[in-house]
């Protein structure tokens, strides 16, 4: 597999931001910038990339394309579209965003809406129509699993890949997000496997962190540095290497670049 990290370090050009992942020992990345950028950045980037032999592993969307507000959902299926075709450009594993919400006021937030029949025609609809305007050949658009949003768990993405009916769309795989309760937590190694087993051959790109469970009640999981929690992480990583020798992993949600740096080394330690 090709570890990576979500961060550019605070580099200014192409060059130092290459240069700086691989002196960590990034060998994937989330690609720096977005669909806004002039074409002659874009291929800086690409170059630098190519040149450092890392592996572009994704490129995010991170707005909310169901959003309430028709001209807010409008711009942000507009910008989607814009960045799976960066995506396409820059031969990324894929373009990944999550699936969005009309129901509250935090994009990413859980609420009952989210289940409904409605949403989720929407959401098909949604992804159809980005892919759909893009038509992919070297990457994917992806849904990253949430604990709260569609899709919840393994058979919820294959459903979901049998009702939008493209080959442009594939699977973001983050085990973590999925650990939503006491079952799939005590039990990891179990659901690493369903996971992995089931949607295996889809699978684009992956995130990587950790997990623990709180001792506050009720039932608390809270996502942790690499090391700090109780998910098998080098039985992970031996598992998606064998699933593919150059499976891109992209190690997230920490506070400051020292703490990446950090995960990245007990990370290779394993």
């Amino acid at each position: 597999m090709k570890l990576g990290v979500m961060t550019d370090f605070g580099c200014k050009s192409a060059t130092e931001w290459a240069n700086e992942q691989v002196k960590c020992g990034c060998e994937a990345v989330s690609f720096p910038i977005n669909c806004e950028a002039d074409d002659a950045l874009v291929e800086e980037y690409l170059k630098a990339a190519s040149e450092s032999g890392l592996v572009i592993a994704e490129v995010g969307v991170w707005r909310n394309t169901l959003a309430a507000d028709t001209k807010e959902r409008n711009r942000n299926i507009e910008y989607a579209i814009r960045q799976l075709a960066l995506a396409e450009t820059v031969g990324a594993n894929c373009c990944v965003n999550v699936a969005g919400t009309p129901h509250g006021p935090r994009w990413d937030g859980g609420y009952a809406g989210n289940f409904s029949k409605e949403t989720r025609k929407e959401i098909v609809e949604t992804v159809r129509t980005i892919i759909d305007e893009v038509n992919p050949k070297k990457t994917h658009f992806t849904l990253e699993p949430m604990p709260w949003m569609v899709p919840t768990g393994p058979d919820d993405y294959l459903r979901l890949i049998d009702e939008i009916e493209r080959d442009g769309f594939g699977v973001h795989l983050d085990l973590v997000n999925m650990i939503n309760c006491p079952e799939r937590y005590f039990f990891a190694d179990e659901f690493m496997d369903e996971c992995i087993d089931k949607l295996g051959a889809k699978i684009c790109s992956c995130h990587l962190k950790d997990i623990k469970l709180l001792e506050e009640y009720t039932f608390r999981l809270k996502e942790c540095a690499c090391g700090t929690g109780t998910l098998n992480i080098k039985r992970y990583l031996d598992r998606l290497t064998a699933l593919k020798s150059d499976m891109p992993v992209i190690i997230e949600h920490l506070n400051n670049d020292d703490e990446y740096r950090r995960s990245l080394e007990y990370v290779r330690s394993l």
